[in-house]
């Protein structure tokens, strides 16, 4: 099997939300979870163009986080980039313990059920609320053309997983 390729080094962990004040203050509604973790980071990347922006700050206030960057002070400026995606290079997030991954990692791996049944590709994951959900697409390998979304719930729908393999192996027939 081959590794998940990905030929982008950028990761989303947050998007310019609604202004804040007049002074170019502004809601950052972060990806991260918890979300606070966005302060961690350094080296932002914001919009398609990816370019480099650097953050005045980024504080918790009332359970919401408030940013401002540097340069800019007014809101008409913060206005012009609100819903901009903002990124990090992926190689700034934190080595995971052996039992955890990354969505960006899950994203391209193979899906194998109990049986050895190949059920396809994971095309994404989103979060609905209660629980990830793998979207998985059939390939030339599946056992049949479905689309499946299946829970990303440990010890319950996954069984595990390998970012070396490139593979998921999870408890889900292939006619849920």
């Amino acid at each position: 099997m081959k590794k998940n390729r990905d030929t982008s080094d950028l990761i989303l962990v947050a998007k310019v939300g609604r202004s804040k004040g007049l002074k170019g203050e502004f809601f950052i509604n972060s990806l991260c979870n918890p979300k606070e973790n966005i302060i961690r980071y350094s080296n932002f990347k914001i919009g398609a163009s990816a370019e480099s922006i650097n953050f005045e700050y980024i504080k918790i206030s009332n359970n919401k986080l408030i940013s401002k960057i540097l340069d800019i002070d007014s809101i008409d400026e913060i206005k012009n980039l609100t819903n901009q995606e903002i990124y990090i290079k992926k190689s700034e997030l934190p080595e995971l313990p052996d039992n955890e991954i990354y969505w960006h990692n899950l994203e391209g791996m193979e899906v194998l059920n109990k049986l050895d049944e190949n059920l396809g590709t994971i095309k994404e994951v989103t979060n609905y609320g209660s629980s990830d959900i793998l979207k998985v697409i059939p390939t030339k390998l599946s056992i049949d053309n479905e689309c499946r979304l299946i829970p990303f719930i440990k010890g319950k729908y996954i069984i595990s997983f390998s970012v070396n393999e490139n593979l998921l192996i999870v408890d889900w027939g292939k006619d849920y």
